[in-house]
């Protein structure tokens, strides 16, 4: 596609950096297209790019026209010499972004406002595939995303650059059946091809991730002599030692603590550090720290008996007969990061006040091994991380939510901080990005905006995100699935755009309810569920055991 002229410039928009042009095009001036201009910026003459955010009829058939179903408007209009186009004519909005700097990778704004009857083009393929993607298809440090959605497919690739996103953190934000897990499965895919080999853990709460298994013997992949390992941790592997536990994780832990049983529980807990200075301790050691602050006889209504009684059997509670917290088990974080895996963390089967204090544990665990290995503390170690991390948390709303204190959210907002000084990414996914506390989502530098029909949603993300034009953002309710708006770092300038296909299949399809509900009575369901019924009922010898009792 060739830059076609289009329309002509009628003159400045509401906006400084905006301005107006005329066109008879209803199919070339959707919103999101990119049109140019020409002007002369230090005695070069430079296309200065614009994206299309409104459009508004300024002149149209009269309604006499269009009263007729049968008879085409345009039939009628060329009858009376107005021509095959008919007689409407547009008005276009246009943000200007600037002219692509190719030294820079980035686009130059110069200022330079358009003059009124300037000629205005459709920019080609050609050049949007060289200026919106800071990498292009196939380049080490791409990740390809799929395709600009006002072109035909695959005609302008959207190729983002892994290390700014990575970096810097991205948020992937929708609404349910939008495709944000679908969206984030690609990215996977792009961070673990042959040119990144990106060292990735996804924390997931609802086990949409295990398909990435296929990965494993992937065509694209075999060819480059190489197979990403995928690692899935199920709800019985995950472990975490009770020495890695903060106080506030426990006392978050302990429901319904009084401020007494905190109090000797702060008490038993800076004991048990001044003398377990190694970190090797477990619950009991935290117990008998507990009790040894046991004085008084409850009967004589003295002493802190009861009070110790009471945190006694809350740590117990939580702890003694966990299948999670454990004295010395915990998994290694150099078996969940390596460069060229993706660990999956499943916690499908975890009550979430037990996931928060894994991520956050984890978390803590996963920055402080990566400021150690920087800094050179760390050597042989092996909590040593010596690579960059990626980290994706799935409904991360749960971590870190909006108007509540959770213990996973003050290490969050640590990392997205000061994580990109040690190589620690954060992604975040989130349906409600209400929900979700807004310090910890304005600090993420690229963003996959999504259909988002909430307006309190869409408030949120206009307040609290960088770089995605308030008039892009408007598109939110009619996008369909699969369809996002990419704007910060990792990309040159705000765009919409179509996500591609997966290499592998999603794991987070909506059930089929009448499909299933029609499978039971299916011949052979009915079959089968007679036969397991006329095996409970079958008589069986007396003495012999069924199911546990002698019969």
């Amino acid at each position: 596609m060739f830059n076609t002229l289009i329309g002509t410039v009628k003159g400045p928009g509401e906006n400084p950096h905006e301005f107006t042009f005329i066109t008879t095009d209803n199919v070339q001036t959707r919103v999101g297209e990119f049109v140019h201009y020409e002007a002369e910026d230090n005695a070069a003459r430079v296309q200065i790019v614009g994206t299309i955010t409104e459009r508004k009829l300024v002149r149209n058939l009269p309604d006499s026209f269009l009263a007729d179903p049968a008879t085409p408007p345009a039939l009628v209009s060329s009858l009376i010499g107005l021509g095959d186009a008919g007689a409407e004519l547009y008005e276009i909005t246009v943000a200007t972004v600037g002219y692509f700097q190719p030294a820079f990778g980035d686009f130059v704004n110069p200022r330079i406002p358009p003059t009124p009857g300037q000629e205005v083009f459709v920019a080609s393929n050609e050049m949007l595939t060289a200026m919106l993607s800071p990498k292009q298809q196939g380049a080490a440090g791409g990740a390809h995303l799929g395709s600009l959605l006002t072109r035909e497919r695959d005609a302008v690739p959207i190729v983002l650059s892994v290390k700014d996103m990575v970096s810097t953190h991205l948020a992937i934000l929708a609404s349910t059946g939008a495709g944000k897990s679908y969206t984030a499965g690609v990215l996977i895919e792009e961070l673990l091809k042959p040119h990144n080999r990106a060292s990735v853990l996804i924390v997931d709460p609802h086990g949409e991730y295990h398909t990435l298994q296929a990965l494993h013997a992937h065509p694209q992949f075999k060819a480059a002599g190489y197979a990403p390992e995928i690692k899935i941790f199920t709800p019985d592997r995950i472990k975490v030692r009770i020495s890695s536990l903060t106080e506030a994780d426990i006392v978050y832990l302990l429901p319904e603590m009084t401020e007494k049983m905190r109090t000797f529980l702060s008490q038993a807990y800076k004991a048990l550090l001044n003398t377990k200075r190694d970190g090797q301790w477990g619950f009991h050691d935290l117990l008998d720290e507990v009790l040894q602050q046991k004085y008084g006889d409850e009967k004589s209504g003295g002493g802190n008996v009861s009070t110790i009684d009471g945190l006694e059997w809350r740590l117990k509670r939580r702890f003694e007969q966990s299948r999670i917290f454990s004295d010395h088990e915990h998994i290694p974080l150099p078996e969940m990061f390596k460069p060229g895996q993706c660990t999956v963390l499943q916690l499908s089967d975890i009550e979430e006040t037990e996931q928060q204090v894994i991520v956050g544990t984890l978390l803590r665990r996963t920055n402080k091994a990566r400021m150690g290995t920087v800094r050179g503390t760390l050597a042989g170690s092996e909590e040593a991380l010596p690579y960059p991390v990626f980290v994706l948390l799935e409904e991360a709303h749960r971590y870190a939510p909006h108007g509540a204190q959770v213990v996973s959210t003050n290490i969050l907002k640590t990392i997205l901080s000061e994580g990109r000084k040690f190589g620690v990414g954060i992604g975040l996914i989130t349906q409600r990005p209400g929900k979700l506390d807004q310090d910890v989502l304005s600090q993420c530098m690229t963003q996959f905006i999504m259909r988002i029909v909430n307006p309190i949603d869409q408030q949120t993300i206009a307040s609290s995100v960088e770089g995605a034009g308030r008039r892009l953002l408007d598109e939110l309710p009619a996008l369909t699935k699969g369809q996002v708006v990419v704007s910060g770092v990792a990309i040159n300038t705000p765009v919409l755009c179509q996500v591609r296909t997966r290499l592998t299949q999603h794991g987070g399809e909506t059930i089929d309810a009448p499909a299933e509900w029609q499978k039971y009575f299916d011949d052979t369901q009915v079959r089968e569920r007679e036969r397991e019924k006329a095996i409970l009922v079958k008589p069986r010898p007396k003495g012999e055991s069924y199911g546990g009792i002698d019969i």
